[in-house]
């Protein structure tokens, strides 16, 4: 096995390999004791399936928040863990090699932490390219060519907005309003507006799942009636999902518009002509894409695989060696 293309995302955690492609694809979360915190007695869908069910003594962990590494030891394990569930009969010869996806904002620090932790993981060498950079590779765009392309990325944590050009950044702007936010916010929504509590995995269901409606217009969700107590249906119209987020959504507009506005008049062009490539969880959010396009006059293109098309292009980074010397570190 030549290596793992990483993307260590704030909701899910996808690894690709060059032979076999996508191999996980799972939620970055791990269970752990509390009496030994460092240790993943589970990880991915498994921990997923244990949230609201744990016994005492057994807590769950995200080691990893916006793409960067919240506790070390953690994420170390979690790391570990990870690459022998996407590699079980991976032979322990040569150690693989990696190319992590990192946010185009990480500092420093941040990316030296992601660096120490994959080398502890057991990787032979491993090299880190931006976020957005992965992603439009990953969607058959090649970030070296001389013209610019913009991306942006709604991820879990953090969405972030870059222009690439010719192996560089262009402008980049980021802000802490993301998918969880989105999610929050139609939680949010459910329980004021419809008095219906629903856990945080059926408020995420309801804003990924709004596009997958039945008749493209509805969606069905199942929670407990705030007053009697008892389970309860209700049946939301997709523009609901889309008056619910509007307030949260914002702030990911005026990011982008900030972003707009470091470009030169040329590299406005490119844009006019090449659309914005929307990639990351949240922007399978039914009617984002004609929000944006409503706010600023640009077409939308939101990635054929928004969730995996980062760890597709970090995979195809080993096969492109040029891509994580211009852009990575």
């Amino acid at each position: 096995m030549r290596g793992f293309g990483i993307d260590l995302g704030t909701a899910n955690t996808v690894v690709g390999t060059p032979d076999d492609g996508i191999v996980l694809n799972e939620p970055s979360l791990m269970m752990v004791r509390t009496k030994d915190p460092h240790r993943a007695i589970a990880i991915g869908q498994d921990a997923s399936d244990l949230v609201d069910r744990t016994p005492t003594g057994i807590t769950p962990v995200r080691p990893i928040r916006g793409g960067v590494v919240v506790d070390l030891e953690s994420a170390r394990a979690y790391v570990t863990a990870v690459l022998k569930h996407a590699a079980p009969h991976r032979r322990y010869g040569l150690r693989p090699t990696g190319v992590v996806a990192v946010p185009a904002g990480a500092t420093p620090l941040e990316r030296r932490a992601l660096l120490e932790v994959g080398h502890e993981s057991g990787l032979r060498k491993v090299g880190l390219v931006p976020q957005p950079v992965a992603g439009a590779l990953g969607c058959g765009i090649n970030p070296l060519e001389p013209r610019t392309h913009l991306v942006v990325d709604i991820g879990g944590g953090t969405s972030e907005v870059t222009a690439l050009c010719f192996g560089g950044v262009l402008s980049h702007r980021s802000c802490r309003t993301a998918g969880d936010d989105l999610t929050r916010a139609i939680h949010r929504y459910l329980r004021v507006d419809h008095k219906l509590l629903v856990g945080e995995l059926t408020a995420e269901r309801a804003k990924v799942g709004a596009p997958e409606a039945t008749d493209d217009r509805t969606l069905v969700v199942e929670g407990r009636d705030a007053a009697t107590g008892r389970a309860r249906l209700i049946t939301l119209e997709t523009e609901e999902i889309m008056d619910a987020v509007r307030s949260t959504t914002i702030n990911i507009v005026e990011t982008l518009a900030a972003c707009l506005d470091d470009l030169p008049p040329r590299a406005i062009s490119d844009v006019l002509a090449e659309g914005i490539l929307a990639i990351g969880g949240g922007s399978m959010l039914r009617g984002l894409p004609q929000l944006i396009e409503e706010s600023f006059g640009l077409p939308v293109k939101t990635a054929e695989r928004p969730l995996t098309c980062v760890a597709e292009g970090a995979t195809a980074c080993m096969d492109h060696p040029e891509v994580v010397a211009a852009y990575g570190s």
